[in-house]
């Protein structure tokens, strides 16, 4: 299914609301593939939005689900007491949770989702068995040729290759808790690459892509699709908030990782939060995620968790199709010019 999309373009899974049925929608009536993102949401709010997903489209869609990982033995007390006093603000009760993985897992599988992406680990083989006579594709999240290997031995029918300069959290099966990104870290065509030498699978692209003639560079590379999340963060449909909105208009702030908001690395937007306490945050999700739940929800873009990939300030505001459409001209404009440069033999 993957390889046959009408424009190789994905909208990325964004967990949080950006991601909406709305958008997903869109980008399918477009002629690519849009996803709903599950992580954060309750059983009953992901089953209701693949009801109203498939009330808008009967175009395919995906769904993406958070692995759970294992519980950390961190303590957190020490970030909580400096999350409080820098913030302003009383921070939450930090524990830890599954996400309703089992419970979204089952549901997905019931309602037969097209696609289904996983990321911060792998699925079950078992799972992978189960979703596929349902008839869905499966997709792995990897950001290293290692990670690539372990998912194709479970079964993944695709996996989406994520390089560093992706806005929002890295999908690395483990977090080492030591550097800011998770790990090795590898731009999108350096990992494209390395992934591609490893493992024979269909693979999507993901990090810091914006303009078509990134779309073009990574099919060009082995890609079957390109997936983009930031680009589509400023789009009608999207369910990003204003003052997000606000601040990936400006586009006046670097991005950087960070483990301040969700204990987990991710790439943001820099504020007030990041900079005070990424240094301190430790390695714990997703006791980190709770812990500062309440201080991201102050609206405050100071404290807010502002995700964004490296190129967010090229991006500009319109409606998720012409979006898609937009990429799809400039990927072959950029190819047709990429043609015309190269020497005859």
């Amino acid at each position: 299914m993957l390889d046959r999309l009408a424009v190789p373009v994905i909208a990325a899974p964004m967990a949080g609301g950006a991601s909406t049925p709305e958008l997903v929608a869109e980008v399918g009536r477009a002629g690519g593939l849009g996803f709903l993102a599950a992580g954060y949401l309750s059983v009953e709010a992901v089953a209701a939005q693949l009801t109203a997903t498939a009330a808008l489209t009967d175009r395919p869609y995906g769904v993406n689900l958070f692995v759970p990982g294992a519980k950390s033995t961190v303590d957190v007390s020490g970030y909580r007491e400096r999350v409080r006093a820098q913030s302003g603000a009383e921070p939450g009760e930090p524990h830890w949770d599954d996400d309703g993985y089992a419970a979204k897992l089952e549901l997905v599988t019931a309602m037969r989702v097209p696609v289904v992406s996983f990321t911060f680990g792998l699925p079950d083989a078992h799972d992978v068995r189960r979703l596929h006579a349902a008839g869905s594709t499966v997709v792995v999240t990897v950001t290293t040729p290692a990670e690539a290997s372990q998912a194709a031995r479970i079964g993944a029918d695709a996996l989406c290759v994520q390089g560093c300069d992706a806005g929002g959290h890295r999908g690395t099966f483990a977090d080492d808790g030591v550097s800011p990104g998770g790990g090795e870290l590898f731009g999108v065509l350096a990992a494209l690459r390395l992934v591609r030498a490893r493992v024979d699978l269909p693979l999507i692209a993901a990090g810091g892509l914006v303009h078509g003639a990134d779309v073009a560079a990574v099919v060009t590379a082995g890609a079957v699709a390109a997936q983009l999340g930031t680009a589509f963060l400023s789009c009608p449909e999207a369910g990003t908030s204003a003052a997000h909105r606000r601040e990936l208009a400006d586009g006046t702030r670097r991005t950087a990782l960070t483990r301040a908001f969700s204990g987990r690395p991710a790439r943001g937007l820099v504020n007030r939060f990041l900079t005070d306490n990424g240094p301190h945050a430790p390695a714990a999700y997703p006791e980190v995620h709770h812990l500062t739940k309440p201080v991201r929800a102050t609206g405050d873009p100071e404290l807010m968790s502002l995700w964004a990939g490296q190129t967010y300030a090229l991006v500009r505001p319109a409606p998720a199709a012409e979006v898609v459409a937009r990429l799809q001209a400039e990927a072959r404009q950029a190819l047709s010019a990429a043609i015309m440069r190269i020497p005859p033999l």
